[in-house]
């Protein structure tokens, strides 16, 4: 009895000076440069606590036949790291991750692991409405036709 009532009094004691949470969702636009700039569309989802937060991001990229640039779907978890605050309007943030992609030109594909790393800022509008703005550099395993790929993008942001 005297440990549940200790265990239970902690607990109250972490909720009540916990950090407030925050989460996210950003709907994205851009373009992915290699080899050619070829437009990039995607959702990310996200959540963290202070400094430290995570996110899952899924991106499509059509492919050009006549460039011959393939099509690259990416599904990535990534860890950010961000402060807790905004400065003059903006937070900066920093991103690693991997997961999963999908390469395809002219009916021959490449699935396999990658991983990303980049960063951006996000910039207050009004209320929980931001605009977020992302480079990404994209390391993918396997024989894809390009190793390293680059991707930038702005967004929509909305945060809850």
């Amino acid at each position: 009895m005297r440990v549940a009532r200790s265990l239970v009094l902690t607990a109250g004691l972490l909720l009540a000076v916990a950090p407030r949470a925050f989460a996210d969702v950003t709907l994205f636009l851009g373009g992915t440069t290699t080899p050619t700039v070829r437009q990039a569309r995607g959702v990310a989802v996200g959540g963290g606590l202070l400094v430290l937060g995570f996110e899952f991001e899924y991106s499509d990229t059509q492919e050009d036949l006549a460039e011959g640039a393939p099509s690259l779907r990416t599904g990535m978890g990534n860890i950010l790291l961000q402060p807790p605050l905004t400065i003059h309007g903006f937070q900066p943030y920093f991103t690693t991750g991997a997961g999963a992609y999908r390469e395809s030109l002219n009916g021959v594909s490449e699935t396999q692991l990658g991983g990303n790393v980049g960063g951006g800022l996000k910039m207050r509008l009004v209320g929980p409405l931001r605009a977020r703005f992302d480079y990404r550099v994209f390391r993918l395993r396997g024989e894809p036709l390009h190793e390293v790929v680059h991707r930038i993008y702005a967004g929509a942001n909305l945060a809850f």
